[in-house]
């Protein structure tokens, strides 16, 4: 045998076990073109907020679009440090919430220009690749109003909220807005519990509300739900739908999806087109970013007429002929 036959023969062989190896292992290749996603909550996973930013990243990871890691309960003096970590490690983009830690955010994504951030923000946002988002769903929060002041007996609406920033004051002045057209009588009494996750505090403060009148509950936090239950008043949701978990109590929610907003920034990162944007009006309802959600347990419960006038509100947003109105200032409490 040749010495040049020897060398086609190993070069055949070579190439044989080449193709092989990439017929059973195709799932190598296609991991590899995998975007690398990382994330940073300040709050833990079930957090009504965060939750929706997770389960749209957890459903891209399901689809095998990316490779997903997060940090969950990070504290405000460690945001940074998570951040650069994983900037660092090659993450192509990292998604978190910066309200409390816009400077730090904002110094590392101008360290780290060839990596995307969409961070939930106040602020606008900066070029080249730092997004911002928010949870602009003050249109189903304004539906979730109307239903509320079709429920209530004694015309006193309580209302639990975390803190009062432009992101929570919107939603509970689209609320109020929305209870005032069903019932013009309606009073408000409103508390914030300055914590974005303290479900005992919450409670404390609605069973406060309770005692004072009211019989409708707006749960802009977690632990209001589980007052209303436990007094058997209604309460009406934000962000998530616990309905499930409570039955009885919880009559309709206005619901946030992260989808559209997390989907579209994939699509930019993966087609290297990702500059800096506001995706807040992907919370919108004409994006399928936020709904009203299905009445339930509550759908023979909700008066018809309430019913009928929520729909024909719900068919104007969709169709543009009316704008639920934003307003970001601090809501004050009506109740005399």
């Amino acid at each position: 045998m040749t010495t040049r036959r020897i060398f086609t023969g190993r070069l055949l062989c070579t190439s044989m076990a080449l193709s092989a190896a990439m017929a059973m292992a195709p799932s190598l290749a296609f991991a590899q073109s995998k975007l690398k996603v990382a994330a940073i909550y300040t709050v833990p996973f079930e957090q009504q907020w965060v939750s929706r930013i997770h389960k749209a990243l957890k459903a891209a990871e399901a689809r095998g679009e990316i490779e997903y890691k997060a940090s969950e309960n990070v504290s405000n003096a460690d945001y940074e440090r998570v951040m650069r970590e994983y900037a660092t490690g090659g993450n192509q983009l990292i998604v978190g919430e910066a309200f409390a830690v816009e400077a730090a955010a904002r110094k590392v994504a101008k360290d780290f220009p060839k990596t995307s951030f969409l961070l939930g923000s106040s602020g606008k946002p900066q070029a080249p690749n730092f997004s911002v988002f928010d949870n602009y769903i003050q249109e189903p929060a304004y539906l979730s109003g109307m239903v509320a002041g079709g429920m209530t007996k004694t015309n006193k609406i309580g209302m639990v909220g975390g803190f009062p920033i432009p992101e929570v004051n919107r939603l509970m002045h689209a609320f109020m807005a929305g209870a005032k057209e069903t019932n013009p009588k309606v009073e408000f009494t409103i508390t914030f519990i300055n914590s974005w996750f303290d479900p005992p505090k919450a409670k404390e403060a609605t069973f406060a509300m309770i005692d004072k009148g009211a019989d409708v509950l707006y749960a802009e936090r977690f632990g209001v739900s589980d007052a209303a239950k436990e007094k058997g008043k209604l309460a009406i949701g934000n962000v998530i739908n616990t309905q499930e978990q409570h039955p009885d109590t919880v009559v309709a929610s206005a619901l946030w999806h992260m989808e559209p907003s997390i989907d579209r920034a994939l699509k930019l990162v993966k087609e290297g087109k990702f500059t800096a944007e506001d995706y807040g009006p992907y919370s919108m309802m004409k994006h399928k970013g936020s709904e009203l959600a299905p009445l339930g347990t509550f759908e023979k419960k909700v008066p018809a007429d309430i019913v009928a006038k929520v729909k024909a509100k719900e068919a104007d947003i969709l169709a543009g002929k009316f704008t639920v109105k934003v307003d970001d200032s601090q809501p004050k409490s009506t109740a005399k």
